[in-house]
């Protein structure tokens, strides 16, 4: 497994990083997230919100068996963890009970990485940002980040960090993938001069990039979009034009002697602003493969390739941010 400085950072992330916002089973939760351990997998990524908070409580278990050092582990703040007005957001209340509560399941004195997971347009900027560095300075918190910021937001909290003295964001956490390109236009050329890394999630765009899902065929039944989570996937990009055009990169891998999924998380590293992908998994065996992928290069020739083929499919408008796993139903009728 290769590691990526993250940004202009000193921390140290793995190429491929664990995300537990998938949850089966806990059992296979648990499973899963130790053979990420044994992948060679440093980083992990999850939230308070993912699985009503017991994603968090079962990586803590894991996690707690590793020396503290040897991992980095991420979380995020928001998105609703309870029924009350002050269960979400991004208010000075809502994320200092919410770092307290992230800490204990995490069984952790301390948050590497610490992101917003969305943008709070009820909260002045001020008030978020004095709360996370705080957080920092009580070193509770490591870093600081954000996730589905548009340009405009990361701007904005940029300047208000420096005028007020305050840590800065290095890190952003975009959807990003062959197919979902929309950072690129400006997200990337921002963070690129700002020094804030990426931690891209969705590489595997829902699956649709692991080949799994053929033209004319069933849905496989132990899968996203055919199995328990088919709410949270985007089944209105199944469409034939959609899935043979991906099935078009089976040759490619082919002939690089990799799978599909390799292919596409491969793609996502090619691009040097990018620190890390996450992925996540249904069943154990998955991540062992996807954490394979770290390494692997693709020369321009391939790239223009992909181009070639996904190019009528591939969503670039910025304004598609923040981005929703099932935004790629939205894509293809976009795209139509």
């Amino acid at each position: 497994m290769r590691h990526r400085t993250l940004g202009r950072s000193g921390l140290q992330v793995s190429e491929i990083a664990y995300g537990s916002w998938i949850s089966t089973t806990e059992d296979a939760a648990e499973a899963i997230a130790r053979e990420a351990l044994d992948a060679g997998i440093t980083t992990f990524d999850t939230a308070d919100a993912y699985a009503g908070t017991l994603a968090e409580t079962v990586l803590g278990r894991v996690l707690s068996a590793t020396r503290r050092e040897a991992v980095v582990i991420s979380t995020k703040v928001c998105a609703p963890v309870g029924p009350g007005p002050n269960d979400r957001g991004l208010s000075r209340k809502h994320i200092m009970e919410s770092a307290a509560a992230s800490l204990r399941r995490l069984r952790t004195d301390h948050i590497d990485l610490y992101q917003a997971h969305r943008y709070d347009p009820r909260t002045p900027l001020e008030e978020t940002l004095r709360a996370f560095d705080d957080l920092v300075r009580q070193g509770k918190v490591c870093y600081v980040g954000v996730s589905e910021w548009t340009a405009d937001q990361i701007t904005a909290a940029l300047k208000t960090a420096a005028d007020m003295g305050l840590d800065r964001i290095v890190a952003n956490q975009p959807q990003y993938n062959m197919v979902w390109r929309v950072i690129e236009a400006e997200v990337l050329p921002l963070c690129a001069r700002e020094g804030i890394g990426q931690l891209v999630w969705s590489p595997l765009a829902q699956g649709l990039l692991s080949g799994k899902y053929r033209p004319g065929a069933p849905l496989p039944p132990a899968s996203r979009a055919g199995g328990p989570a088919r709410s949270q996937f985007a089944t209105g990009a199944l469409t034939d034009d959609v899935l043979t055009r991906i099935s078009q990169l089976a040759p490619i891998a082919a002939e690089l002697g990799i799978t599909m999924p390799q292919l596409a998380l491969a793609w996502v590293l090619s691009n040097p602003h990018v620190s890390s992908a996450i992925v996540g998994a249904t069943a154990p065996g998955q991540i062992t493969g996807s954490a394979a992928a770290s390494g692997i290069t693709l020369d321009d020739a391939i790239l223009a390739r992909i181009d070639t083929v996904l190019g009528p499919i591939v969503e670039r408008d910025p304004a598609r941010t923040p981005a929703h796993p099932t935004d790629y139903a939205k894509q293809t009728e976009h795209a139509a």
